[in-house]
Order: structure tokens, then C-alpha cells, then sequence
């Protein structure tokens, strides 16, 4: 057997603009394009595989044809589009809503080929009001979906489970995901920002599915805010499929991310004047508009029996752009001096640190590495930050 490598891959990136400008992901940013992805994910963030997850939109077909076709870039026989030094897996984020899901419910489809996306894509344009943008609302049944995604011999996941909004568990299921998806035709879950391996697994009917942790980047500094370490031969489709099902020592190594604390929807918050709120109305305003927390919506949903779930380690990582007093300008300086920020988050020592920045900022980039740092909790829509 060919030998194993580890690969970083965020596999939930949204496109802001097409090469010609026009709108995808109208609530990302207009730098976040196709070219930038790429070329950010290689010089600045160190991603060998991203996850563009508007691959749908005919715009974006074409212009990835149009790179293989200069010779910019090939497609893997086992699925993916190599570009030097990053792999694109195609995906298409999609938002359902059918008799079943009690409220909207976003998720993931993932598919080997230009083809196979492109038939999807056709397929979706008889049901969806406008195929160019990202996130659209998809009238077919969720099951009549996975199904389609499976013989077209693609990947189904559902997309940041757990926020309050447009999730499967947030405003989604009443207690089970049965109650929308055939369970046999998923086959991962995406956890999203607010919770962590630990959390996800007080759900026992989410024993038997791996879990992802992507950055869903509206802007180009967001990816890899969240990601995973995925081993496999290749950086291709078929071997990231092989991870997912644990085949030969093909396996997600580990799941990186927020500390859950630090997520926008963490903890049960007042709409209004984002107060903590426990229970009933907000106790500082008097307001019955209260967002429900992850934390206490898993409560919830937890299992009374809680299984010993064998999973790679969930390692709660700190973003560098929530470091306090490390700027725009000392980013590009550590950028010039490390390349890139897994070199920054995962190796560089202090010494070196402090040949670019102050001791203090040195200490609060180790200290995150190490989880040690104080974090006052997010929740309503408001990032949490370190203190």
C-alpha cells in the first residue's frame, strides 16, 4: 500500500463573487473569489484541501473547466481538482425546507467530478428559484435529495448542526434527525463553531457518523478557522470518502477548532440587549426574544445513556485574529517570517515569536495553543473573545 500523508482540509468556503463580479454568497466578501480562495489557502493559510461549497453555480463550472482546459490545473481520476499545491472538492451548500424539517435546515453535498456536479447542478435548477447563488432553497424532499446526491455518487452532510439558525438541530428536528433524513444516506455531520466533539456526542444517534469542523468563511481571513487533519494516500475524493469510513488507516487524525465558547451562538442570549439569559424572560430588559444557546439545546437532545465514542481529539484552537493587540500589519509580518498560520499556530516557538512580536503577544499565541486562556463566552450573534 502507498504511503499515508496528513492533510489540512476546511471543506466549507464560500464564494462572495464569480470572476466576472457577479453575486454568489451575497453576505461574503467581494475578495472571495475562486483565485483568492486558492491562492490564499496556499501562501497564506497552509490548506492543502478547501471545500467550495457553491461549486453549483454554472459561472464556477465554467471557469474550472476553463483552468483545466489552459492547463492551469487537472481533474484526479478518484475525483477533486488539483491545483499546484491545493485540492478543490466540489460542493454545493443547500437549504431545505420540506413538510418534515420544521424549520430551515442547511446542508452539504459533495461530488468527485465537474460532471457528476454539473448534472447535479442541472437537476437543482428544476428546483430552485436561482442556481447562482450560494445557500438557496431547494423545493424536493430531503430524502429525494440524499438520494440523488448518492447516485450520483456523492457525499451528504449536514451543515453546522447545531447553531440556532437554518440547522438540522437547531430550529430543525424536534429530537431526532429521522424525523428528516434517511440515516443511512448520511455520512458525516458538520459540528459548526458553537459546539465541539464532546458536545455533539451527548446525541447518541450521532455515534455512528464522523464529525467535520470547517470555518463556513464568508472572507477570505476566516478560512481555516476551523478544520481537520484528514490521513490518506491522496488528496482526492475517493481517499477523503476512505477517511470518512476509516478504510486501511485512512482517517480524520484530528478535528481543530473554536473553543466552543468563543462561538456567535454558544450560550442562551437575549435578542435585544444581549444579556445571559437561564431561563424566561431576559432579567436585564425584560425581553421574551431570547436566542437559544447550543449548550443548552444540546441539553435538550442528550441522550440518557451516553456511549464511550471512539473519535480522533477535538483540540479547541484560537484563531490568530482573536489574539488581543496582533494587528493586520504584525499578521503580515508573522506571515513574512512563517509563510503561513499553521506555522504560526502549530510550530513556532517562542523565541522566534518574539523576533516579530511583543512578549506579551508571543505568550497569548503559546498560551492558545495550549487551551490556556480565558475566554468570556459568546452567544446571540456575538463572537465570544479572549479577556
Amino acid at each position: 500500500m502507498s504511503q499515508l500523508h496528513d492533510y489540512v482540509a476546511d471543506l466549507h468556503i464560500h464564494i462572495g463573487r464569480t470572476k466576472s463580479g457577479a453575486a454568489v454568497k451575497i453576505t461574503a466578501a467581494r475578495s472571495l473569489t475562486l483565485d483568492t480562495i486558492i491562492d490564499y489557502a496556499v501562501t497564506k493559510k497552509g490548506i492543502d484541501i478547501v471545500g467550495i461549497i457553491d461549486c453549483h453555480v454554472p459561472e464556477i463550472l465554467t471557469q474550472l473547466q476553463e483552468a483545466i482546459i489552459q492547463g492551469e490545473a487537472f481533474e484526479f481520476q478518484e475525483g477533486g481538482i488539483r491545483f499546484p499545491d491545493v485540492t478543490i472538492l466540489l460542493g454545493t451548500e443547500i437549504e431545505i425546507n420540506d413538510e418534515n424539517s420544521h424549520g430551515l435546515i442547511h446542508v452539504l453535498a459533495f461530488f468527485p467530478t465537474l460532471e457528476r456536479m454539473s448534472q447535479f447542478s442541472d437537476w437543482l435548477s428544476k428546483r430552485m428559484k436561482n442556481r447562482t447563488l450560494s445557500s438557496q432553497r431547494i423545493y424536493e424532499k430531503a430524502i429525494v435529495i440524499q438520494q440523488k446526491v448518492r447516485e450520483l455518487e456523492g457525499l451528504f452532510i449536514p451543515a453546522h448542526a447545531f447553531t440556532p439558525f437554518k440547522s438540522l438541530y437547531g430550529k430543525g428536528v424536534k429530537k431526532s434527525l429521522t424525523e428528516v433524513f434517511d440515516p443511512e444516506l448520511i455520512d458525516a455531520v458538520e459540528l459548526g463553531l458553537s459546539s465541539d466533539t464532546e458536545m455533539a456526542d451527548q446525541i447518541e444517534e450521532l455515534h455512528r457518523y464522523p464529525f467535520l469542523s470547517n470555518s463556513d468563511a464568508h472572507s477570505l481571513e476566516k478560512m481555516a478557522r476551523e478544520y481537520q487533519i484528514i490521513r490518506m494516500q491522496n488528496p482526492t475524493f475517493e481517499e477523503f470518502k476512505k477517511a470518512l469510513e476509516r478504510v486501511k488507516g485512512r482517517e480524520i487524525v484530528a478535528n481543530y477548532g473554536l473553543n466552543p465558547k468563543l462561538g456567535k451562538y454558544h450560550q442562551t442570549t437575549c435578542a435585544k440587549c444581549h444579556h445571559y439569559v437561564t431561563e424566561g424572560a431576559c432579567t436585564r430588559c425584560g425581553s421574551n426574544k431570547v436566542i437559544k444557546g447550543v449548550a443548552s439545546r444540546l441539553q435538550e437532545l442528550a441522550s440518557e445513556r451516553l456511549a464511550n465514542v471512539k473519535r480522533p481529539p477535538y483540540i479547541h484552537q484560537i484563531p490568530l485574529e482573536f489574539i488581543p493587540k496582533l494587528g493586520k500589519k504584525t499578521l503580515e509580518k508573522l506571515r513574512t517570517r512563517f509563510h503561513t498560520d499553521m506555522n504560526m499556530i502549530h510550530h513556532a516557538t517562542e523565541e522566534e515569536l518574539r523576533e516579530i512580536v511583543s512578549p506579551s503577544v508571543a505568550a497569548m499565541i503559546l498560551a492558545a495553543r495550549k487551551g490556556e486562556v480565558v475566554i468570556q463566552t459568546g452567544g446571540g450573534g456575538k463572537y465570544g473573545k479572549i479577556t
